[in-house]
């Protein structure tokens, strides 16, 4: 993958109709060419690893 830098103030609050799995994860949406791209919240995924997983 590649790493794209984006500006803030084009980042959207998750969509209503977003999966809730997925919105559990996500820190919101950026609009690009007709496609929307999430953006992980890596602070709420560490929080699903356990911790002697994370430790290991």
């Amino acid at each position: 993958g590649e790493v794209l830098r984006l500006p803030d103030d084009s980042r959207e609050d998750n969509p209503v109709n977003l999966d809730p799995r997925m919105a559990k994860l996500a820190g919101g949406v950026h609009r690009l060419d007709g496609q929307l791209m999430v953006v992980l919240d890596v602070d709420r995924v560490l929080e699903l690893v356990p911790k002697t997983a994370a430790a290991a």
